[in-house]
């Protein structure tokens, strides 16, 4: 099945329905939306695309931008999204692998992306919105209302989201339409979404949190949502009275508990609030229900599985556990042997289900080698069961830094680290910060005879790295602490320097 023939269903049985209420009072009903779509579609076919090509898409949030990834569900094309601080050192990677049809990217940035795509074979560049020349938008508004859902089969992919490794090196995970298909209908029916929600939507659209699990939780059920292109406390205050239902990170909370009309009688209307792509301190939870009188809903999800666990929605909602294995999902805490281990015991996180991705794009032998014989997959994060198999996230095993959502692997930013004058080393690592959950964080080891000055190294990383993964902090140290192993120990690297 195709995804989008979930969405035709309720333009074909609800169509006066609202789908989207935007910041800028743009009112739009599902009808209005599947044509809007039909018209991007066919905008794409006009510029030459065909089912199956990959679409990369780097652009603002906005209502195009929306129009844009639904019109390639629909017509069968991969949609591709990348976070808009990618920088051209970081897309070079992106485009080679992807071997895109299309670049869509803003105005402003249309001579960078020409020149990036041009090595790449029958690829071009375009601009979204803001040029009627060359702009979608524009060639979009020419198009007929109405286009056919084309089929897909279950394995035909309909995203690729890039997600980093641990050598540097992202990788695209290819996620399918039967992948999209078996989560949405699982969380909708676990979070109990129906026509009359409306969701605040205020979360970024280049990863899975907003483009998947906010988007298709309500278009799939014929809700609404009030779309709002970034995050504001002001708009967000504003906006709650209006909506049933929330989802954002960990730093959506924080930075709306410092706002004293957060209280019990604006969340009068709101059903469920939702938090997920980083873990909450513990004191955001309790301090939510304080002000509110609701206990936020922790999830846990990736890119190449879509959700995977989720708190009850009727019963218990444990804080520092992201919940139970959602129906059809299976779960299991293994050594590094992949033997199943006792409850209680910490170890790999593995899962297996119809979310789990296609594999790797181009990286056949990385695929096979995060999945176990038996189709386990490999997340790369540890945790621990408890008597009630509600998860536990401790640990994750590749080092991964998770900073206001965003996902940051260290070894990257030590590559780049590693190539500036008077560096010998470098090791990042993540410390807990109030408000991004975890800060991405430095210590550097001089050539010798070699002065280094943090400022001017943040300064460097910035022009070379999207800016959520730049430190927050650099250290100049003698030595990196190692272990008998030779391996940086960083967990004592995280205690040094957990108060900057």
């Amino acid at each position: 099945m195709n995804f989008y023939s979930l969405i035709e269903s309720i333009v074909k049985s609800k169509p006066t329905n609202v789908a989207i209420k935007s910041s800028a009072k743009q009112v739009i009903s599902y009808r209005e939306l599947d044509q809007q779509v039909s018209r991007y579609a066919l905008a794409l076919d006009a510029r030459g695309a065909c089912p199956g090509d990959r679409i990369i898409v780097q652009v603002d949030k906005s209502l195009p931008s929306l129009f844009l990834y639904l019109a390639c569900l629909k017509a069968g094309y991969v949609f591709v999204p990348l976070n808009t601080a990618y920088k051209s050192t970081e897309l070079t990677h992106f485009i080679a692998d992807a071997e895109p049809k299309l670049f869509v990217t803003s105005s402003d940035r249309y001579d960078e992306a020409s020149a990036l795509v041009a090595a790449i074979k029958g690829c071009s560049a375009v601009i979204l919105a803001g040029d009627s020349d060359r702009d979608l938008f524009g060639l979009a508004a020419r198009q007929s209302s109405s286009s056919l859902v084309r089929l897909a089969n279950p394995d035909d992919v309909a995203v690729i989201i890039y997600t980093s490794g641990t050598t540097g090196r992202s990788k695209g995970a290819m996620v399918t339409h039967h992948n999209l298909v078996s989560n949405v209908n699982v969380l909708t029916s676990l979070w109990r979404f129906s026509e009359h929600d409306t969701l605040l939507h205020a979360l970024p659209v280049f990863h899975v949190h907003g483009l998947f699990v906010a988007n298709h939780c309500v278009l799939s059920v014929g809700a609404s949502m009030l779309w709002l292109t970034r995050f504001d406390v002001e708009e967000i205050i504003d906006a709650i009275p209006q909506s049933t239902v929330m989802m954002g990170v960990p730093t959506f909370y924080t930075r709306l508990l410092s706002d004293d009309k957060l209280t019990a009688d604006l969340c009068r209307n709101m059903r469920l609030f939702i938090s997920g792509s980083a873990p909450m301190l513990s004191e955001t939870h309790d301090l939510f229900e304080q002000r509110t009188g609701h206990r936020i809903l922790e999830r846990y999800g990736m890119s190449e599985a879509g959700m995977i666990t989720s708190n009850s929605y009727d019963g218990a909602r444990k804080v520092g556990t992201v919940g139970l294995p959602l129906p059809g999902v299976s779960v299991r805490i293994v050594d590094d042997a992949d033997l199943s281990v006792a409850q209680g015991i910490t170890g790999h996180i593995q899962i297996k289900g119809p979310n789990v991705f296609l594999g790797y794009r181009n990286m056949p032998e990385k695929t096979q080698e995060e999945f176990t014989d038996e189709g386990w997959f490999r997340t790369g994060d540890l945790g621990v069961l408890d008597g009630d198999t509600y998860l536990t996230i401790v640990g994750r095993s590749k080092d991964l830094i998770i900073t206001g959502g965003y996902n940051v692997y260290p070894k990257e930013i030590e590559l780049i680290l590693d190539d500036e004058p008077g560096v010998f080393e470098s090791a990042v690592f993540g410390v807990k910060h109030p408000d991004f959950g975890e800060a991405v964080t430095a210590v550097v080891v001089p050539n010798p005879n070699a002065r280094l000055d943090p400022e001017s190294l943040i300064e460097a990383l910035k022009i070379k790295l999207a800016s959520y993964k730049v430190p927050k902090a650099i250290r100049v140290v003698t030595q990196l602490p190692r272990n008998a192993m030779g391996k940086v120990q960083k967990s004592l690297l995280r205690d040094a320097y957990k108060s900057d």
